[in-house]
């Protein structure tokens, strides 16, 4: 099959070429060939010169989402495999991979996608037309990889119920990928114990980008009382409990997310300790 040819203005993709992997919609020149939105198209600059490859979307500003730098790479199984592998063997480097976020779109070279890990299971946010026709593929390339080192994923669930997705002409969307699981997920981080709703919390069910902020809060909260707004499902107010703090308020706007909180922090023994409100902060 032969790929469309998206052209950009003269002067046009600097953040592309600072390293960058969108191309904007007010940057292309032309578009030389035929395509659908979300297929795979070839990025030139206004002389010709080679930019790579990316899946096209005009439904969205962010008009092309690159995949490669190289136009002779064939964005294949193999090629998928090896962006995953790459982002699993970064994680193994950098962070405590029982609970973490796994692929992590453009900084993974995967653009528009991300893929948590919470414990033995798997959540998806597809957020491109283009990525989204990769899922599936990115999905199995992860599980395999994970089980060359011994880990076993029991289910994946997929959360791309985000109102950015009409941006790309997508329709929100959750549900099981595969077959049904618990989405009520046990997982430990810090030395705090939660339960992770992957199924109705919010985002992917949890703030993983936050461990290491909830770890810093440890060191401020012995004897303290502390008073947590926006609390979730509790992981500042319970990494304070568990520091020593004299009292600790949780405060929420979510029943959902005080109801969770109250019984995490009934999992971590901290009843006594930590209580949570359902309110409005700003009242």
């Amino acid at each position: 099959m032969i790929m469309a040819i998206v052209s950009l203005k003269k002067g046009e993709g600097r953040t592309l070429k600072a390293g960058g992997a969108w191309v904007y919609d007010n940057e292309i020149a032309s578009i030389m060939g035929s395509f659908e939105d979300g297929d795979m198209v070839i990025v030139k600059d206004f002389d010709g010169y080679p930019m790579g490859k990316g899946f096209i979307n005009r439904n969205s500003k962010i008009t092309i989402r690159m995949m490669t730098r190289h136009e002779d790479v064939e964005v294949d199984e193999a090629f998928i495999k090896m962006r995953v592998k790459n982002a699993w063997e970064y994680r193994k480097k950098a962070v405590d991979t029982s609970s973490c976020r796994v692929i992590f779109g453009e900084a993974d070279f995967l653009p528009g996608i991300i893929i948590d890990k919470f414990s033995d299971v798997l959540v998806v946010q597809s957020l491109a037309l283009g990525i989204d026709r990769f899922k599936l593929m990115i999905v199995d390339a992860l599980k395999e990889v994970m089980a060359e080192d011994g880990i076993t994923i029991r289910g994946v669930y997929e959360r791309s119920d985000v109102k950015v997705r009409k941006q790309e002409g997508m329709e929100l969307y959750k549900g099981f990928i595969g077959e049904e699981f618990d989405t009520k997920v046990p997982i430990v981080e810090n030395g705090v114990k939660y339960i992770v709703d992957v199924k109705d919390g919010q985002k992917t069910g949890f703030f993983l980008d936050q461990k290491y902020n909830r770890l810093a809060v440890q060191r401020f909260c012995k004897d303290a009382k502390v008073l947590d707004c926006f609390t979730h499902t509790g992981s500042f107010a319970l990494n304070a409990g568990i520091a020593g703090a004299a009292s600790v308020l949780g405060v929420d706007a979510s029943d959902l997310a005080v109801a969770q909180a109250t019984e995490n922090a009934a999992l971590n023994g901290l009843s006594d300790t930590v209580r949570f409100q359902s309110a409005d902060v700003f009242d």
